[in-house]
């Protein structure tokens, strides 16, 4: 059984939800954002713990690496557009980010 999509209320909702992600309804719809790092090492140590979410998810984002930056973005193709499994890894990912950015306890 597909995945259901997010319905309109759902998807007017997504600014409030995911402020620094953009939603763009070409393809059904996806939601995309771009994380940036001070350095290549950080961008991919990023990248690396998401895929370990991702694999535990069985949902995988589009992204890209360019150097610091990290671009992703989110639809889930059997459900042909947007759906929660896309708003859950979008928070996953912020939440990765926030961590990340995070000072060190000493």
């Amino acid at each position: 059984m597909p995945t259901p999509r997010l319905d309109d209320a759902a998807i007017a909702a997504l600014p409030q939800a995911l402020p620094d992600w953009r939603y763009d309804a070409q393809r059904g719809g996806t939601i995309s954002r771009r994380y940036t790092f001070a350095t290549f090492a950080d961008a991919f140590a990023f990248m690396t713990r998401l895929a370990f979410e991702a694999e535990r998810r069985d949902h995988h984002p589009e992204w890209s690496n360019v150097y610091n930056r990290v671009d992703i973005t989110m639809t889930t193709h059997d459900a042909g557009g947007l759906s929660a499994k896309d708003v859950d890894f979008a928070r996953a990912a912020d939440a990765t980010y926030a961590a990340a950015a995070a000072p060190s306890p000493r």
